[in-house]
């Protein structure tokens, strides 16, 4: 199914997101790229992508550039290997029609069931608790949805927290697969639909972002600020770790799954306020500066010195040399209006 995922994903960014991008005037066109320099490149592929002090001292004597000059192609060089703009709408717009999607469905499942309304249902005749056919769907689409982030993660949008969402990735599998096998999936389906519940408005966010809607930008981040930090440092623990650390071992007592389960929903927790600490910092300068900010986990590089696009020799003489590179703001605007830390 993970492969499934794969496949639907590069149809609908081809046949349905790209055309809605299009038409809502989404650009096509990628960060500003570095001016052509095979010595500058030589460095960057074989040696370093970011030059130490003093490599740049040694290159700015060889090439007779000042050294923010070959700091500034270094960044854009970094920077030209991100996606476009309506490469990032089209990633956004296929996981928020997945979020919606399973976070409808995992509603309409879950106000059926008796464990939505009393917590305590969840541990009623374990582990002898049939497995429905539409618990068993939901977990299997989940799973498989969060098999397929893993995986694309390595080839889609590269974010400074690369690592920190690896590690949500690996606990959010490892979570739902143990708590499938072990039979523990009544709690698994009211975890995954809070979970769900602040990606829906994120992905939303960030797909007004990319349409340049800010205020709607601004609106939308705001509001899943609210929803994240509600449900997550909230709900989760009041709801969700109250019923698996007390109301478990109450019914239950003690058996080693329940501290395995325990275990992986605490660093389940840490992530959140984590990602909590980015969304109020972000959240302070949206309030602070009347919009949102730049986003924290942004993919592109930026510099207070952008705007100085030619380098600068270090004799007067070649002002006007070509190596330089050319182009307004660095990045085609690409260094405002990012809403939104991370998405989980």
């Amino acid at each position: 199914i993970s492969l499934v995922f794969f496949f639907h994903s590069s149809l609908s960014h081809r046949f349905i997101a790209k055309p809605c991008a299009l038409g809502l005037k989404v650009q096509a066109n990628g960060p500003q790229k570095a001016q052509p320099n095979a010595i500058l490149e030589k460095v960057f592929t074989a040696i370093t992508k970011h030059p130490d002090e003093k490599r740049l001292e040694g290159l700015s004597k060889q090439l007779d550039w000042d050294v923010r000059s070959i700091q500034r192609w270094f960044r854009q060089r970094r920077n030209q290997e991100k996606p476009s703009t309506l490469t990032k709408f089209c990633e956004s717009m296929w996981r928020f029609t997945f979020y919606l999607y399973i976070f409808t469905y995992g509603v309409r499942f879950l106000k059926k069931t008796p464990w939505l309304w009393n917590t305590r249902q969840c541990w009623n005749g374990y582990p002898y608790q049939p497995l429905m056919p539409d618990l068993h769907y939901y977990y299997i689409v989940e799973l498989s949805f969060y098999w397929s982030l893993m995986f694309s993660q390595f080839i889609d949008i590269k974010r400074k927290d690369f690592g920190i969402m690896f590690t949500h990735h690996i606990v959010t599998v490892t979570l739902i697969t143990f708590s499938y096998v072990t039979n523990l999936t009544r709690v698994g389906t009211l975890t995954l639909c809070l979970h769900d519940a602040a990606d829906v408005v994120l992905e939303a966010a960030k797909m007004a972002n990319y349409c340049k809607c800010q205020k709607l930008s601004d609106l939308l981040f705001l509001t899943f600020a609210i929803v994240f930090i509600v449900s997550r440092l909230g709900i989760y623990p009041l709801w969700i770790l109250n019923t698996t650390l007390f109301e478990l071992y109450e019914a239950l007592g003690n058996f080693p799954a329940l501290w395995v389960f325990n275990m992986l929903l605490v660093i389940l927790q840490i992530l959140h306020w984590f990602w909590s600490y980015l969304i109020i910092k972000a959240a302070y300068k949206a309030i602070s500066k009347g919009k949102v900010a730049k986003d924290d986990r942004s993919d592109i590089e930026s510099s207070s010195d952008e705007e100085e696009t030619v380098p600068r020799s270090k004799t007067p003489h070649s002002t006007i040399t070509t190596n330089g590179t050319g182009g307004a703001n660095g990045t085609n605007g690409y260094l405002t209006g990012g809403t939104c830390s991370d998405e989980h």
